[in-house]
């Protein structure tokens, strides 16, 4: 409880914290504590939490097998940076040679998504000798200069104008098909799109391509079926390489394997990056890839922090105790009653325009009207403040902020998801 006469933490932060660091609602939650799916703020307030810390926390707060393994470790070793190896950097890099997609067998561990991508980016230049890049629209990949220049949205690419350059191929957003066709009968156009840009917007042999899975920043955006083979193909002529965005869809998150290019989509891509979901609440980010890609870069290189033993362990057991509580098949049950709950809700409330996503990857697009498909964001904000006060945490985005984010950690239960539902249809019945 806040102590009589305490200064609030909103005033404190806008002392002290810079102002990009935003929050959501309009008086920021603190939150103190959490266990399994419920997190409490510092008003005793809980909450039913279907964000997951943007999906990060994958197997929820508290006393978690990861907790117990990251206290044991840090009274063993905390840290000792790249310049020396550890058995727990190199247990976790097997772990993770040994579900990745055949030949990809190397990796390199960063702090964060963004990181990873940046290496990525790296790897791919360095591999194919070319500076140009290829991303998708609406696109989000991270806050360093790679990743802000490889943004398809005008608002995250603000760091200023020396970036490298990146042409952008239409974003397979069916709801607002960028090309004004409807699947199916357009035959994957925006992804056959990307010839003509490789051959009008760039030096004609970009080095890569790198995609989201699932866009999450860019709205929940879910490509058909079949896109990723389609684009794999039309890349192929040009030795351009494709670099998976796992950040968000990683691990298990879409319920049919651990990676959802290569198990959801079935397309095995050059590169797969992640983070968050990994380390189940403690910083880390990949870079994982073949061999012959991994070797290209030669260095030198460090990062003081990647692959620490205390992050380097949470990835051990995150991946451990995915598989022993079977926590992909979870993904795909809840993600299924939560669709369904979910398609259920837009026959009764004309504001929700379209619902999609995969396993516990989830977005609901509302709209001012069906017909028009008018952006919601006033509305999708009530929603969100309304869920709150209702005790559910929940996302948003959207280049206009009208979609809703459901992603929350793969332990999500029946009991969870059914209770989801009762206050989201509670708070679009109050609007």
């Amino acid at each position: 409880m806040k102590l009589l006469g305490k200064t609030s933490n909103a005033d404190r932060a806008k002392k002290h914290l810079f102002p990009a660091q935003a929050q959501y609602y309009d008086k920021p939650l603190t939150i103190v504590a959490g266990d399994g799916c419920q997190v409490k703020d510092d008003e005793g307030n809980e909450y039913l939490d279907a964000f997951a810390g943007i999906a990060t926390n994958t197997l929820g707060y508290g006393n978690t097998e990861v907790a117990q393994a990251v206290g044991e470790q840090a009274k063993k070793l905390m840290h000792v940076s790249t310049l020396y190896l550890t058995d727990e950097q190199l247990d976790f890099a097997e772990k993770v040679a040994d579900i990745s997609p055949e030949r990809m067998t190397k990796s390199f561990v960063t702090n964060s998504g963004s990181e990873a991508n940046e290496m990525a980016a790296v790897v791919a230049r360095g591999w194919k000798k070319s500076a140009d890049f290829l991303a998708l629209e609406h696109a989000y990949h991270g806050r360093t200069l790679y990743t802000v220049a490889m943004a398809g949205q005008s608002n995250w690419r603000n760091i200023g104008p020396d970036m490298p350059h990146v042409a952008f191929v239409p974003n397979p957003y069916c709801y607002r098909c960028p090309l004004n066709l409807e699947y199916p009968s357009c035959e994957i156009a925006c992804a056959k799109s990307a010839k003509r840009v490789i051959e009008t917007a760039t030096n004609g042999a970009p080095a890569a391509m790198i995609a989201e899975t699932i866009a999450g920043v860019g709205g929940i955006i879910t490509p058909p079926p079949e896109y990723f083979q389609v684009l794999q193909e039309t890349l192929k002529p040009f030795g351009t390489l494709l670099i998976a965005d796992e950040v968000q869809t990683g691990w298990g998150r879409l319920g049919d394997g651990m990676f959802g290019m290569v198990s959801t989509y079935n397309t095995i891509p050059d590169i797969i990056t992640s983070a968050k979901g990994l380390g189940s609440g403690l910083p880390i980010g990949i870079v994982i890839t073949r061999p012959e890609l991994a070797d290209v870069f030669k260095g030198p290189h460090i990062n003081t922090f990647g692959g620490n033993p205390l992050s380097t362990t949470a990835g051990s057991v995150t991946l451990e105790v995915i598989e022993k509580q079977q926590l992909i098949a979870n993904a795909k049950r809840q993600g299924k009653m939560l669709l369904e709950g979910l398609r259920d809700l837009q026959t009764r409330f004309p504001l929700i325009g379209e619902v999609r996503g995969h396993g516990l990857m989830i977005g609901i697009e509302l709209v001012k009207d069906r017909k028009t498909k008018a952006y919601a964001p006033d509305e999708t904000n009530r929603v969100l403040q309304g869920m709150k006060d209702r005790g559910v945490l929940i996302g948003k985005g959207g280049r206009f902020g009208n979609i809703l984010r459901i992603q929350p950690p793969l332990i999500f239960s029946d009991h969870d998801s059914v209770e989801f539902l009762r206050v989201l249809s509670e708070t679009l019945s109050s609007l």
